[in-house]
């Protein structure tokens, strides 16, 4: 085993840093027999396209799947932007672990390809999406970090070759950080990867033309998301943010039995602050109400000084914990790996202590102008201030054959030579092929397009009219190869049929007639009332401005023109009825 020396400066005295086989190592002691290790790598979800989604799962996978039977305490996980192995053991057994992973990253068990991928299926299949699971897709579409609200495509297309060569160039022992609760580096350690580049967490993408705006979601769950400069102040004001929801919408309001707030980061520079608030049906109003009044004392700076002392000393206990450089090592390991800056202890209890409430009103700006909020049901927010998310695609649809829709005259599919648009009277979906983020196949004819903004059309040969074999090879022709997804046939009764419409009632031979009459009396009807309006007006005028100068007379007549005026304003209120 080599090491050299790796010390980032605001660690000095807290933590070991050296570097094993070129890969940045921190290490510190933790009382007991037991030793925690960890091993990130720089990707994850976000570095995958739609097309290839789960890549970097199954790669973890693979790497763990000899040691299965083992009764170490270990596992993998996949985020967003990183892979972590663990493992807590003793210290043989946790050397014993990592050496195995790295040996299983050099050398795959590809072979084992197609029953991991069944495997992966399986886990997403029973996994629970969360409240909260399609905000990533609608603030960023189909790409980069908007991939988490996706299931893992990749999973059925994706190559062994592919899959090697992910491996090899994102797996690398630049792209990686280890750290480890011991004294120092154990020894008998073969860490050895393959040498590639340190690739950045991926430039986020933005599917939101304004905001901050709304979706609409399930019923009983009203969830914010916002995307805040990662700062002490930012993270003091997620902890404010819960503790200010708790107080409005449980303890004094009683709408909400969970109301609380988070804060994550997401890169180098930036952070996601997460609030979430649960409601019953008939409180669900007052909860989006309460929600959105919230946020508006904050940003107003309405805070009392005592909730961020609370909030402050709760953060400062933090190094009061046992062992607490050992608790410490994954986060500042992962922030090395993601390029955010390191500080010291010491820096940390002087940025809590410097924080006042100007500055968490002005991250409550901050957060609010990139506010995206999922309020339950069709209820909209546009008196709050909120733009609704865009569902239709910003762009015109394509020109080309078009195939009006089975089930509703009001939805034309169009294939053209540029990508496919389905329209209908409020907008238009449209996927280009040259930017199309995946395409599913089905045997059966079917496709599904995915744009990078996250809007997707299906094509399905059964919903369209006249959608013929060459109008599907025309589509396959013109989306790039990278961009397919060939999914298993269907069974006959997966296969969408046209729904059937409500049978029309039918007219009676004498109805156009009666119909004919009807229009006749209403408008005779409609000259009585007028002729008798205007006989009531000249009497009105003369009995005003006669010699006699009979007020009560014209009031009187006056409440006699009360009934055809009414009238006449009922038939005029039916006319404009029909006519639409």
């Amino acid at each position: 085993m080599k090491t050299t020396e790796f010390t980032p400066e605001a660690l000095s005295g807290l933590i070991g840093c050296t570097t094993t086989q070129g890969i940045p190592t921190l290490y510190a002691p933790r009382r007991g027999d037991q030793v925690t290790a960890g091993l990130f790598f720089r990707v994850g979800r976000a570095d995958e396209t739609l097309a290839t989604a789960g890549l970097t799962h199954l790669v973890e996978h693979l790497a763990l799947h000899r040691l299965q039977l083992t009764d170490l305490h270990y596992n993998g996980a996949t985020a967003n932007t990183y892979t972590l192995f663990h493992a807590t053991g003793d210290e043989d057994e946790v050397v014993a672990h990592l050496n195995s992973v790295c040996a299983a990253l050099r050398d795959l068990p590809l072979a084992r390809l197609d029953t991991e991928r069944e495997i992966l299926r399986t886990e997403a299949a029973g996994g629970k999406s969360g409240s909260n699971s399609q905000l990533p897709l609608w603030r960023y579409g189909a790409q980069g970090y908007g991939l988490s609200s996706y299931s893992e495509l990749g999973t059925w297309s994706v190559t062994p070759d592919q899959v090697g060569d992910w491996a090899r160039t994102r797996f690398t022992r630049e792209n990686a950080i280890l750290w480890i609760t011991s004294e120092s580096v154990p020894d008998g350690l073969d860490l050895t990867l393959p040498t590639g580049t340190h690739l950045p967490a991926p430039a986020a993408a933005n599917a939101l033309p304004t905001t901050p705006a709304y979706i609409c979601g399930e019923d009983g769950h009203v969830v914010l998301t916002s995307v805040v400069r990662r700062s002490t102040a930012a993270s003091v004001f997620a902890d404010v943010l819960g503790r200010a929801l708790f107080q409005d919408l449980r303890q004094e309001g009683g709408f909400s039995y969970s109301a609380e707030a988070d804060y994550t980061p997401r890169d180098a520079d930036f952070a996601t602050i997460t609030a979430y608030a649960d409601a019953l049906p008939q409180k669900q109003d007052a909860v989006v109400g309460g929600f959105v009044d919230t946020l508006a004392r904050l940003r107003n700076g309405t805070i009392a000084p005592s909730e961020l002392d609370s909030v402050r000393g709760k953060k400062l206990k933090v190094y009061d914990i046992p062992d607490f450089a050992a608790a410490s090592l994954p986060g500042y390991a992962l922030d090395l790996l993601l390029g955010h800056r390191v500080i010291s202890p010491a820096e940390h209890r002087a940025e809590l202590a410097a924080v006042t409430v100007a500055d968490l009103r002005e991250v409550a700006r901050e957060a609010w102008a990139s506010t995206l909020l999922q309020v339950p049901g069709n209820r909209g927010v546009e008196w709050a201030g909120l733009t609704p998310a865009p569902q239709y695609s910003g762009t015109a649809g394509v020109t080309g054959s078009h195939h009006r829709s089975l089930e509703s005259e009001d939805v034309t599919l169009v294939i053209g030579d540029e990508g496919v648009s389905v329209t209908t009277p409020r907008g238009a979906v449209t996927v280009p092929y040259d930017t199309c983020a995946a395409m599913t196949t089905r045997p059966d004819g079917a496709r599904g397009l995915t744009g990078p903004d996250g809007f997707m059309v299906t094509v399905e040969p059964t919903l369209y009219a006249d959608v013929t074999p060459d109008r599907i090879a025309r589509i396959d022709a013109a989306v790039p190869e990278t961009a397919v997804v060939r999914l298993p046939a269907r069974a006959p009764e997966h296969i969408p049929r046209p729904r059937e419409r409500a049978p029309q009632p039918r007219l009676s031979q004498h109805s156009g007639l009666v119909k004919r009459l009807r229009t006749i009396g209403g408008w005779l009807l409609a000259v009585v009332a007028a002729a008798w309006v205007l006989l009531g007006g000249f009497t009105i005028v003369r009995q005003i401005i006669g010699p006699d100068g009979d007020l009560g007379g014209a009031f009187a007549v006056a409440l006699i023109e009360v009934p055809p005026v009414m009238l006449l304003r009922r038939l005029y209120l039916v006319h404009r009825m029909r006519r639409r």
